[in-house]
């Protein structure tokens, strides 16, 4: 509820200011984004990490939330059907730009599960970038459907919906994606580690 005048108004449903919208209503579209602008562009940026791609795929996404309005068949929350515009909308520039998915910074206690019980990280910094370069050697399919369940929190029937497939082919999605991802990110620490060793000699002191 919202206060006008110091009377409580009604909060007008995301379907109805759809509907509104789609009839001429020349307000509705804009309340709908300023309700659900900052999830979107929270979904955008985690899915591209990078801030200049995620505002152009956001714009494109409500662009097209905007005319597609009339379409809408009240089946799913607006909520649901932005969701999936926005990714869908990344997954594009991700094709055209073979862009790849980084991860937040914040995502890391999501991060964790992915990684091999064997990794202890020494810092989540260092997990972060392992993660982002084992998610670029995964199919397409895959990333899409662990960016989603994996470090965005989505449900496998919500990942689904968004992704338009069905709920059993997100969950093998992601056991395929988890499975390839542990090995890889083993040898990228790894790596990393042997790094650090080889750089210590070098400089003729000890390993961090």
């Amino acid at each position: 509820m919202t206060f006008v005048g110091g009377r409580q108004a009604e909060v007008v449903p995301d379907k109805e200011l759809l509907s509104r919208h789609a009839a001429g209503d020349p307000h509705a579209f804009a309340e709908i984004v300023h309700r659900h602008r900052d999830r979107m562009w929270a979904v955008a940026l985690r899915t591209l990490g990078d801030p200049e791609e995620a505002a152009d795929a956001l714009q494109d996404a409500f662009l097209s939330a905007f005319r597609a309005a009339g379409r809408f068949r009240g089946d799913a929350a607006v909520t649901t059907w932005l969701h999936r515009i926005v990714v869908n909308a990344c997954l594009d520039r991700l094709r055209r730009k073979t862009l790849r998915p980084a991860v937040s910074m914040g995502d890391d206690a999501a991060l964790d599960s992915l990684a091999p019980k064997s990794i202890d990280p020494t810092s989540a910094h260092e997990l972060s970038l392992d993660v982002t370069a084992a998610l670029q050697q995964l199919p397409f399919e895959q990333r899409a459907a662990l960016i989603l369940v994996d470090m965005m929190g989505y449900s496998v029937d919500d990942a689904a919906k968004v992704l338009e497939v069905p709920a059993g082919t997100i969950k093998s999605r992601c056991a395929r994606g988890r499975a390839r991802l542990a090995p890889l990110l083993l040898h990228l620490r790894n790596r990393r580690l042997a790094t650090n060793v080889e750089s210590a000699e070098e400089g003729g002191g000890n390993p961090t």
